[in-house]
């Protein structure tokens, strides 16, 4: 299977925020499972509980065992693997201390064993701590070359820290060596970040039917799907898909967040709010209080806007406070909805962190919403050099453009974000239809 059509390497060397965010969090605990069997060598592999009984079960019944026996390795990574499946499920970030804790405890009593360190790069790499993250899946594909898992996760890094060629050739390794759920998925990521749309829905689908261990992980390709979709301007297509994830998974929040963005897009504002409102109720994270907002925004509540706004900043400090790294996502929040300069200051660090696309998409917006869209200029050009078609990209680079008087630039990009999607956003694609004329 290549990795793009008709490229099967990079052309050159995002998904939205919201995707991303999904997407990202997704790979890692897709990528989380390792071969039932190794090396008599080696230290024994950790093998997956199987996923019949709840999250919250296999936690209790690890902890159980824990209790029984406190120098119980093979307990230790499952329990820091299901904390992260947990995060997934209920946005509690505090799963992230409890998941540390527990892999680190595990490479204390297993210090040969791989599964500690898989286990380390997925929380490192969830938490936006890429370097961290690539390091320690390079050390885990060192320490068992023949560990799957390792793969996806240098993935990963390797895309966030901007490294395109690197993850392209890994990627292909990772595919040819176990064609699953989690290497389908990175398939799609990748295709869609080099403007293959069709490319990443055929993809995407691939890792639909593979499945998963865990209800969750299914619904999350299901909607990952959707959101796919939904930027390719197929409403129906992505209103399927996001209801399959929620027979999946009732009340699954990203699933109903994307039904959400349908309800808006078809100019069901009051219906998308109430929706929103509902998943925030129950996973009350920065991307859906945001969600929320912008719809309220779209549909003339200020005064709603602001109060769900107002939610964000309580949301990124609890992130922040159990060791998430949000500046990306929160300088375009700032850009957008807050103190513009404070943005800049977060995406130049963003940069400096991790030199991806989505850093400098999110350097564009700063910048052209802090008064500097020439210096944006530049920014948007790395933004797109992939040849994404992602509408908010787009968007983003366009009114870079047309603030910095660049007409026809300004025409070309607004015109792809609105041909990719003309309703890619309640509170956006009005902003670029009115640009334009």
């Amino acid at each position: 299977m290549t990795l793009s059509s008709p490229l099967s390497l990079p052309r050159v060397a995002l998904v939205c925020a919201l995707t991303f965010a999904v997407a990202l969090l997704a790979f890692r605990v897709l990528s989380g499972s390792v071969p039932s069997a190794a090396p008599p060598h080696q230290d024994q592999l950790v093998i997956p509980r199987p996923g019949h009984t709840s999250t919250a079960d296999q936690i209790a019944t690890l902890q159980a065992e824990l209790r029984d026996d406190p120098s119980n390795a093979s307990a230790l990574s499952p329990l820091g693997q299901a904390y992260l499946q947990r995060v997934r499920e209920n946005g509690d970030a505090t799963y992230y201390t409890k998941a540390a804790e527990a892999f680190d405890r595990a490479q204390q009593l297993a210090p040969r064993s791989v599964d500690p360190l898989v286990g380390q790069a997925q929380l490192a790499l969830s938490r936006h701590e890429f370097r961290r993250g690539l390091a320690l899946a390079l050390a885990a594909q060192r320490r068992a070359p023949y560990v799957v898992a390792p793969l996806g996760l240098i993935v990963d890094g390797e895309i966030e820290l901007g490294r395109y060629g690197d993850a392209g050739r890994t990627l292909h390794r990772f595919v040819d060596t176990k064609p699953t759920i989690a290497s389908y998925a990175r398939v799609s990521y990748w295709r869609e970040l080099h403007g293959d749309i069709p490319g990443a829905l055929d993809a995407m689908r691939r890792a639909v039917s593979a499945g998963g261990d865990v209800p969750e992980n299914l619904a999350s390709v299901q909607t990952l799907l959707g959101n796919l979709e939904f930027s390719a301007g197929h409403l129906a297509a992505a209103q399927r898909a996001y209801r399959r994830a929620l027979t999946g998974v009732p009340d699954y929040v990203p699933a109903s967040a994307g039904l959400a963005q349908v309800e808006a897009a078809r100019g069901g504002l009051g219906a998308a709010i109430a929706r929103l409102r509902r998943g925030v109720d129950r996973l009350p994270l920065p991307q859906y209080v945001i969600q929320l907002g912008e719809t309220q925004l779209a549909a003339g509540n200020r005064s709603g806007a602001r109060a769900s706004f107002a939610l964000v900043g309580a949301e990124e400090r609890l992130l922040q406070a159990n060791g998430v790294n949000t500046d990306v996502d929160l300088a375009l929040f700032e850009a957008g909805h807050g103190d513009p300069a404070k943005a800049v200051v977060l995406a130049r660090r963003a940069w400096a962190e991790a030199p991806s696309v989505r850093s400098a998409d999110a350097m564009t917006w700063a910048l052209t919403r802090d008064g500097q869209a020439r210096a944006a200029l530049p920014w948007a050009r790395r933004a797109l050099m992939l040849g994404s078609r992602d509408p908010m990209f787009l968007f983003h680079a366009g009114m870079a453009a047309r603030a910095a008087g660049e007409r026809g630039l300004a025409r070309s990009r607004l015109s792809g974000a609105l041909a990719a999607n003309p309703r890619f956003s309640a509170l956006y694609a009005p902003q670029a239809r009115a640009a334009l004329r």
